[in-house]
């Protein structure tokens, strides 16, 4: 007498054997996957796919134009100092959050020579101070 699974039939045995066929044979990309799942090679109407561009071509560390990576790298620094919601804010609020935040003395400094008057976002801040500022903005 032969033993088997009164559950479900020889047909359903036999494709749930090949469902996991791949995982006893050690085939990556295997088992429970059915083809259809499988991505497709690209097709000769396919666009090219993009390369990277030539690094003579492009901007130092992907500096934007009319600003250099270091000035860049400053203004980043300088900016994670202030939260969103400070703004807007005078020079005198922008000094005691930059304390509280824990500033290095080289930011503080350059609060104290800002103009006084109504900042609207780091960016003003950063005008005013004579921070470099992209040639041209998104």
């Amino acid at each position: 007498m032969e033993r088997g699974n009164s559950k479900h039939g020889p047909r359903l045995d036999e494709q749930m054997e090949r469902e996991v066929e791949a995982l006893l044979h050690g085939r990556p990309g295997g088992g429970r996957t059915q083809e259809w799942h499988d991505p497709e090679a690209p097709g000769e109407d396919q666009p090219e796919t993009a390369e990277f561009p030539n690094p003579g071509l492009d901007r130092p560390g992907g500096a934007p134009e009319g600003i250099d990576i270091t000035s860049t790298e400053r203004r980043a620094r300088f900016a994670g100092f202030f939260a969103r919601s400070l703004f807007p804010a005078r020079p005198a609020a922008l000094r005691v959050a930059a304390q509280e935040a824990n500033a290095p003395d080289d930011v503080v400094a350059l609060l104290d020579r800002l103009p006084d008057a109504e900042y609207h976002n780091v960016w003003e801040v950063w005008q005013a101070i004579g921070g470099g500022m992209e040639s041209h903005r998104w």
